[in-house]
């Protein structure tokens, strides 16, 4: 089919006119007649199978069932009245009930004649039972030419008000494909096809609309979502190729002195397996003249700081100069920190840039920079300021980096002649799937071994009456020289209600652990930064045993002393935040408890959330089961992401094919990198049109 054709406006299609076309617009973003054709029914009324009452269950949905009327009569009084009717085959009974138009009704209904049923179907104690079902005596159920499985596609409560129905829509559809039948291209190869036994594109196009039965329905959904998710995988591949054969990337082939000084006198610890598959992934990359765009993942607490400073080291040993930019001045702060004590004793000058930095101090940071002195600059959004010049930036860190915006990481790219080495680091484990989609286009490091001697947190679920056994757990504890943390939620739709929570929370704790033996601090958003830190200090050092806060420690503050995580109704966090405030214990070599506190209503989902945290610690694990509840869209705040809007794939439910579809794009790209085989003509096709319509920032992480 013409693309021009494709792109005909929806208003010329016959039945549509101006006001449904603007409806259409609006409500379902269907432009053209491409669009209407790639409407797809997100669920089917099947009328090709039929029932026995013995065969119902719960979770049958719509069914159909053939069987006799034996009996009507009117059940209950008042508004509660309903007809009732006993329907029976040779294999059992159930009820069809009433509510409204009773009269009219039980005159049209005949008892002992066959008849099809077709409705939801509950139950009530043993009995089925089926509300205004819809009924056909059998002969002109035989009779009549009928769809065998009727499509339903999305909808609107407006399209609904305006008459805009399913049946509306099925007859659009209708009109449309007697049209454009047979004129849709084939995107996919002859042999790609034969192959993988693939329904060719016509005739999946007609499938999924109008099924002829349910196995030719789910062959073409299959075809279509694999073709789908194909495309999404050679686009991120051929973005990862472009980046390493297009992107020039400065070459760091020189392990030096400064790296081989750290590592043999200065580093603290042995560096774990993972870590040093890791460096050598890295150094690897840094090599090759491309440039490197790697996403580094770790658990909370596995050890990223250190592969981020390694990776500095190798931009310095090699004449360059390197950042690290992290989302708020506390995680800036705390890299900060750590970095300048590992690098004490070493030639290495560091520096710390905040917003919060006063311009008297900003002076000699900008000006060291400039000249080249000062090799590492670590902070917040203020690094990507017109007025911080470096003199020869050569490796960009970014922690956390979905917190930032393309725009705001495009910035870096500015900085020196050639784009920057880019290492992205986060501590939210990403899901395989997810990470196949999202970061297709990068190459993927994992961290996946905590550091020796760290011991696994034990995580409890308590209920509130449990309260004291858990004060006096806690007393147990700070007479061991333990610390405490004790979180409370705040959501930003009920900060005042929240900041009550705290401030209830923290009268409480105070009664039960008084002064002189005991102190608290207490940190939440509403303190001045200078007030916040100051508590923080106190807690650092260990001049207060229990910390009451909000989630404002949920990233950075580094205590190996604490030992015990208190998380106040624990049911209103999200599990990667309670993953998250969990990390925040067992940083030292002591075995550290993380207690879930919650009421006792609690939905299953919440349920769901608190029985993963009890039974696993692998961020990976808890992840997946993150992804199952909220949607990929929620979880990494990409709603509006091209891979979030499939039409038809779902990248949780059908991780397989995307798993699939990936190692296909693979082996064709290796076996034709250029696609300029004849056979591969469609993919070519293609893929131009879908790289016309991206720019350059398709090749930032």
């Amino acid at each position: 089919m013409p693309l021009n054709f494709l792109s005909t406006p929806i208003d010329y299609l016959s039945g549509v006119g101006p006001e449904r076309a603007k409806l259409l617009r609006n409500e379902l973003h269907i432009q053209t007649y491409g669009d209407l054709a790639n409407l797809f029914p997100h669920r089917y009324i099947d009328k090709t199978k039929y029932y026995k009452v013995n065969q119902l269950v719960p979770e049958a949905g719509q069914v159909q069932v053939i069987g006799k009327i034996i009996n009507v009569k009117t059940a209950g009084t008042g508004k509660s009245t309903r007809l009732v009717a006993t329907f029976a085959d040779d294999s059992g009974r159930m009820e069809l009930v009433w509510f409204r138009s009773q009269k009219q009704i039980r005159e049209m209904l005949k008892i002992n004649e066959p008849y099809v049923a077709f409705g939801k179907v509950a139950r009530y104690g043993a009995q089925y039972s089926m509300a205004h079902p819809e009924l056909e005596l059998l002969r002109d159920h035989k009779s009549r030419k009928r769809s065998a499985m009727t499509p339903i596609y999305p909808s609107t409560e407006t399209l609904s008000k305006r008459k805009i129905t399913n049946t509306y829509i099925v007859k659009l559809m209708r009109r449309l494909y007697s049209e454009i039948h047979g004129s849709f291209v084939e995107t996919l190869p002859t042999h790609l096809l034969e192959a993988m036994r693939l329904m060719p594109k016509n005739e999946a196009m007609v499938e999924i609309h109008f099924p002829s039965s349910q196995e030719k329905l789910q062959a073409s959904i299959y075809r279509l979502k694999f073709e789908e998710l194909f495309f999404i995988q050679m686009e991120l591949l051929i973005q990862n190729r472009v980046r390493k054969t297009k992107i020039k990337g400065y070459v760091f082939d020189r392990v030096g002195e400064h790296f081989n000084n750290f590592f043999q006198q200065h580093l603290p610890f042995e560096l774990t397996g993972a870590q040093k598959r890791v460096v050598k992934e890295i150094r690897s990359d840094l090599g090759t003249g491309s440039h490197m765009n790697r996403l580094l993942q770790g658990d909370v607490g596995s050890g990223k700081t250190i592969v981020a400073l390694l990776t500095c080291l190798l931009a310095i040993d090699n004449g360059f100069q390197a950042c690290i930019m992290a989302p708020t001045e506390i995680l800036a702060q705390q890299h900060y920190t750590g970095v300048a004590e590992l690098l004490a004793g070493t030639e290495i000058e560091v520096a710390l840039l905040t917003g919060s930095v006063s311009k008297k101090d900003r002076k000699p940071i900008h000006e060291a920079l400039e000249e080249g002195s000062l090799h590492i600059l670590i902070g917040t959004h203020a690094l990507i300021e017109d007025k911080v010049q470096f003199a020869n930036l050569g490796m960009a860190i970014v922690d956390e980096q979905h917190r930032f915006g393309v725009a705001q990481r495009a910035k870096l790219w500015k900085k020196n002649d050639l784009p920057p080495h880019i290492l992205v680091m986060t501590a939210t484990p990403i899901p395989r799937t997810l990470a196949m989609s999202l970061y297709g286009d990068l190459d993927i490091s994992v961290i996946d071994e905590l550091p020796p001697g760290r011991k696994e947190i034990k995580t409890v679920h308590r209920y509130d009456k449990n309260r004291l056994a858990v004060f006096a757990f806690i007393r147990d504890e700070i007479k061991k020289g333990r610390q405490i943390y004790m979180v409370y939620p705040l959501i930003e739709e009920s900060a005042t209600l929240d900041y009550k929570d705290l401030q209830d929370g923290y009268e409480s704790v105070v009664r039960e652990f008084p002064l002189p033996e005991y102190r608290v601090s207490i940190v939440h958003g509403r303190m001045k930064p200078e007030d916040k830190d100051y508590e923080m200090e106190r807690f650092v050092k260990g001049e207060t045993q229990i910390m009451v806060a909000t989630t404002v420690i949920e990233v950075g503050v580094n205590v190996p002393n604490a030992s015990v995580m208190i998380i106040e109704s624990a049911e209103r966090f999200g599990l990667s935040q309670l993953h998250q405030l969990r990390g925040r214990v067992g940083r030292g070599a002591d075995q550290s408890y993380c207690i879930l506190m919650t009421g006792h209503k609690l939905s299953t989902e919440s349920k769901t959330r608190l029985e993963t945290m009890v039974s696993t610690t692998d961020g990976f694990e808890i992840a997946e089961v993150d992804l199952k509840l909220r949607g990929p869209g929620d979880l990494m705040g990409t709603r509006q992401s091209g891979v979030m809007s499939l039409r038809l794939a779902d990248i949780i439910k059908d991780n397989q094919i995307l798993a699939h579809a990936r190692e296909v794009a693979k082996g064709l790209l290796h076996e034709d990198p250029q696609l300029q085989s004849r056979q591969h003509a469609n993919v070519k096709r293609v893929m131009q049109f879908l790289q016309n319509k991206k720019g350059l920032w398709k090749y930032i992480s």
